[in-house]
């Protein structure tokens, strides 16, 4: 169970962007694109070690609903169809706190495998 509790989640009025604030003040502005190359779902993670994929061309990618998933997560639906992530809060934290550092890899990720965050393509 999570010790982050957030007390806000506002999706930006362009759809690109989700603020959460959490209930020890902390807040993060997290990006669409980074929500959904990050995805905790199966189809992006896998199902076991060494299964992850690199999502390409999730640039301008909206978010189209936030679903409360019981009281520790919420599910998150992009406007490309992609629904099946659910964020818990402590995942939410993490991606605030190691945001940058994350979209950097992923953004080697995409350069090592020759794509592009503005093509899209099969996820490999």
């Amino acid at each position: 169970m999570s010790v982050f509790w957030p007390t806000e989640l506002r999706i930006s009025r362009d759809r690109h962007r989700l603020s959460v604030t959490f209930d020890d003040g902390a807040a993060f502005d997290l990006s669409a694109e980074l929500l959904r190359v990050l995805s905790p779902s199966a189809e992006v993670q896998g199902h076991g070690p060494g299964q992850r994929v690199t999502v390409p061309g999730k640039r301008n990618v909206q978010i189209i609903s936030v679903q409360p998933t019981g009281n520790y997560a919420v599910r998150i639906g992009f406007d490309d169809s992609h629904d099946t992530g659910i964020y818990t809060w402590t995942y939410l934290r993490e991606l605030g706190e190691k945001g940058e550092e994350l979209f950097k890899a992923y953004e080697q990720e995409l350069a090592d495998k020759g794509m592009s965050r503005d093509k899209p393509e099969k996820p490999r």
